[in-house]
C-alpha cells in the first residue's frame, strides 16, 4: 500500500490545528510542527511504525529552513509517496481579530511597536510572502467565514477522495460576506432572478423544489449554467494535464442561499460521472 502524507500548511491563525485535529480522527499520524530538513527522515521512521497514513503540519514556526521544503516534497513524491498538500487561508482582517480574541503572539512576531494592529498587520503579509510558493502548489481552503465543524468536514471530506484525477469543487457563497479566497474561479449570479423576493420562497434555499422550480422557469438561470459549463469544458483538460490536483469554482449571489446553490447542485450533477465533484455551500453548511 502506498504511503499516503498530508502537509497542512497555512496562515497563523488560519485553522491548521482544527485541520489537523480533523485528520487525527480520520485515523491519520499526525504531528506538528515539523522542521522541513527532518521530513524525509521522519516519514521513512513512521512508515515503518505508525503505518501508511501520516498528516505533518508545517508553517513558519519553522521559517528559516521552509525553503528546503520544495526539494523536500519533490524528493517524496520521486518515491513514489502519495502527497497531498492542503493550505489553510483566511482574510487578514480574520486574522488580526483572531489573534487579538486568542491574545497570542504571531510567530514571527519580535518586539511589538507601538502601533501593535499596524505590526501585526505588517507580519501577517510577510508570512503571506514566506508561504506564497507553499501555496501556489497546494489546494486552499478559505477559512475566514466557516466554523470549526465546517472546517472539519471539509478536511475530511478531500482526504476522503481516492488520489487519481482532479478533484472539481464547487462552492456557493454571498458576495455580502465576501468572495472566497480559496477560489480558482468566480461567477457572479446576482443578475438572477431572485427567489427571496417570493414570499413562499424566502426561507428555503436553492436545494428545495419550489425554487428549483421557480429557477428552472426562467431562461436566464438555464444560459448561466450554460455558459458556466461552457467555460469549464474548455478548460478542465487543460488544467488537468496542468498537474492541478483541485480547481475550486465558486458561485456568489446576495446572500448564499437561493441561487449560488442551485447553481453550485446543478453544476456537480453535470460533472460527477466525468470528475470527482465536492460541493460546499459556504453559508448554508453547519446550520
Amino acid at each position: 500500500m502506498a504511503l499516503e502524507i498530508v502537509i497542512i500548511t497555512g496562515m497563523s491563525g488560519s485553522g491548521k490545528s482544527v485541520a489537523l485535529h480533523a485528520l487525527e480522527d480520520a485515523g491519520y499520524y499526525c504531528v506538528d510542527n515539523l522542521p522541513p530538513e527532518l521530513l524525509t527522515a521522519f516519514v521513512a521512521l513512521e512508515h515503518q511504525h505508525h503505518g501508511n497514513r501520516v498528516a505533518i503540519a508545517m508553517d513558519v514556526r519553522s521559517a528559516t529552513s521552509l525553503p528546503q521544503l520544495p526539494q523536500q516534497l519533490a524528493q517524496l513524491r520521486s518515491q513514489g509517496v502519495d502527497l497531498r498538500l492542503l493550505f489553510l487561508d483566511a482574510g487578514n482582517d480574520t486574522l488580526v481579530r483572531r489573534f487579538s480574541e486568542t491574545r497570542r503572539r504571531h510567530p514571527l512576531s519580535r518586539a511589538m511597536l507601538s502601533d501593535g494592529q499596524h505590526a501585526l498587520l505588517q507580519t501577517i503579509e510577510l508570512e503571506r510572502e514566506l508561504l506564497a510558493e507553499l501555496r501556489e502548489a497546494s489546494h486552499v481552503i478559505d477559512t475566514s467565514m466557516i466554523r470549526a465543524s465546517q472546517l472539519e468536514g471539509y478536511v475530511k471530506g478531500l482526504m476522503a477522495i481516492p488520489p487519481g484525477r482532479m478533484t472539481l469543487v464547487f462552492q456557493s457563497f454571498a458576495f455580502k460576506r465576501g468572495i472566497p479566497l480559496d477560489a480558482d474561479y468566480v461567477f457572479d449570479v446576482r443578475m438572477l432572478p431572485n427567489p427571496h423576493y417570493e414570499t413562499t420562497l424566502r426561507e428555503l434555499t436553492g436545494r428545495d423544489a419550489p425554487v428549483i422550480d421557480f429557477l428552472r422557469q426562467h431562461a436566464e438561470v438555464a444560459r448561466m449554467q450554460a455558459d458556466i459549463t461552457q467555460f469549464l469544458d474548455q478548460w478542465l483538460d487543460a488544467l488537468e494535464r496542468n498537474h492541478r490536483s483541485y480547481v475550486t469554482v465558486a458561485i456568489g449571489c446576495t446572500g448564499g442561499q437561493h441561487r449560488s446553490v442551485y447553481l453550485v447542485e446543478q453544476l456537480a450533477a453535470h460533472y460527477i460521472s466525468r470528475w470527482t465533484v465536492l460541493r460546499r455551500h459556504r453559508e448554508q453548511d453547519g446550520r
